[in-house]
């Protein structure tokens, strides 16, 4: 499986599901999304396994996608996602930081089983990653997961000087084979102490990150991929229920019959709010609260504007997903080695 493949569908709605199973992980990024460490929460396995399990052959995710923390901390998890996924047709993909790989060995039978499991295999790789995984260990692992006949891309985060240099080298490294997904840096998490520049949102700005439900660590079904943010407000218009209990066809129809996460998707929080709340998220966890959204929802929903918006996202160019969601001088490069569309960048 290819990440373009996963890009064509990124903003069609619960096309593709997170499952967060793990907030833990080895190492410290200083941007992790997740503020994840060794001592952070990790629950039991069941509200995973149920509802991966819940999938069919005609109700079912396209893709499941497995994060943390670090997900291969459960390697055996992992495996028995991918095994139950790929039984109703959905296909797996897995992020990983690369912890296992700076101690230069071999990938252990552990971990090879549950990398072998899935249909593709992201690594973590950026300024930030790199004073934990060397480039070159990350490489070396990498090419070792290639020799499986699995396929691998690479996830990066920044757009500065750094970044060029590391996508020239892995471009040559890989010979141009290895897709890569570059995206910049969001103040979320660890990184809210970093300097990132903010995005205007003027006029509809589409939350993509509503798209694909997220099944975070203790089997709540969110939304937002936004977890720390949804997690601390627990606002009720972005959690969809609880996958110990809410089988895929229940939270499925939550997700795509909800007027107001629809509104989310399609025009972004700002272009249905009057909130003078801080920021595009601030906004968006505050909605349930607004006197009046109702009438602001029934006058753009079913409207020529949606339809026009709907339209350009619903375009299966996954270059235009990377040019969106990523930096948009990059986005080419999630075309890499696929037979679908050659890269041009």
């Amino acid at each position: 499986m290819h990440l373009a493949e996963m890009a064509v569908l990124r903003s069609v709605p619960s096309a593709g599901v997170f499952l967060a199973l793990t907030r833990r992980c080895p190492l410290s990024c200083a941007h992790c999304s997740t503020e994840s460490a060794m001592d952070s929460e990790e629950y039991a396995p069941w509200p995973f396994l149920r509802l991966v399990a819940s999938f069919t052959s005609e109700e079912r995710p396209e893709f499941v996608a497995m994060s943390g923390g670090e997900a291969l901390l459960r390697p055996a998890l992992v495996r028995e996602l991918a095994e139950s996924a790929r039984l109703s047709g959905t296909r797996s993909y897995l992020l990983s930081g690369m912890f296992f790989a700076r101690t230069g060995r071999p990938v252990s039978r552990a971990l090879r089983a549950a990398i072998g499991a899935v249909d593709h295999f992201a690594a973590s790789l950026d300024r930030f990653h790199e004073r934990e995984v060397s480039r070159r260990a990350a490489f070396r692992a990498l090419h070792e997961i290639r020799s499986w006949g699995t396929r691998v891309s690479l996830q990066i985060t920044g757009d500065d000087a750094y970044v060029a240099e590391l996508v020239l080298e892995a471009r040559r490294e890989f010979d141009d084979e290895v897709p890569m997904l570059v995206a910049p840096l969001r103040p979320v998490g660890r990184a809210r102490t970093l300097p990132v520049p903010q995005a205007g949102t003027a006029g509809p700005s589409p939350c993509e990150m509503a798209a694909w439900p997220l099944v975070t660590y203790d089997g709540t079904v969110l939304a937002c991929c936004n977890e720390n943010l949804v997690r601390a407000v627990r606002p009720p218009h972005l959690i969809l229920g609880h996958a110990d209990r809410d089988p895929w066809p229940v939270l499925r129809r939550r997700h795509l019959e909800s007027p107001l996460i629809r509104a989310i998707r399609t025009f972004g929080p700002n272009y249905v709010s009057t909130s003078d709340a801080p920021g595009y998220c601030g906004v968006c966890v505050t909605l349930h609260r607004e006197p009046g959204l109702g009438e602001r929802l029934a006058g753009v929903l079913d409207s020529p504007v949606e339809r026009a918006v709907r339209g350009l996202l619903d375009h299966r160019d996954p270059q235009a997903f990377a040019r969106r969601h990523g930096v948009p001088a990059y986005s080419a490069l999630v075309t890499l080695g696929w037979e679908g569309t050659p890269c041009a960048g």
